[in-house]
């Protein structure tokens, strides 16, 4: 089993400016910093494409993960995926998708994760509600570098 959850962030800027900030390597990293975060292989720095991977080295819940993520899925400016090629999750799938309703866009991040112990009770009670502040916390940062650039 596994499970899914989706988290919306509304903004004023154009669904092109947040598809391209949510491709960059280092905007992800200083979203992170918390975890101390590093990009260590594949594509390490700039913006990432499809097809392309990025091996992520971080600190959560005091314990070191490492985790290659490929872009498996690219319709610019409307939605990505990004899934999980190597790593600590039984598997983990990220849809970003961008929608303009008059002069808001709607991101939506939807994430299907299994974790690799304890099944659907860890999902529920750990994971879900930690990745959910993690992806809220790095979308604050996008609308933050993007209100700072205007």
């Amino acid at each position: 089993m596994a499970s899914t959850f989706t988290v919306e962030t509304r903004s004023s800027h154009p669904a092109e400016r947040l598809f391209d900030l949510s491709l960059s390597i280092d905007e992800h990293l200083g979203s992170m910093a918390d975890s101390g975060e590093q990009a260590i292989g594949g594509v390490t720095t700039g913006t990432i494409a499809h097809g392309e991977s990025v091996t992520w080295r971080a600190r959560h819940f005091g314990i070191w993960f490492t985790m290659t993520s490929q872009i498996t899925g690219h319709d610019r400016p409307r939605r990505f995926v990004d899934e999980q090629v190597a790593g600590p999750f039984r598997s983990f799938r990220h849809v970003h998708e961008y929608r303009e309703v008059g002069r808001t866009t709607v991101m939506t991040d939807t994430i299907t994760l299994a974790s690799p112990v304890f099944g659907r009770p860890a999902e529920k009670l750990v994971l879900v509600p930690y990745l959910r502040r993690l992806i809220r916390q790095r979308n604050r940062h996008l609308l933050a570098v993007l209100d700072a650039r205007r």
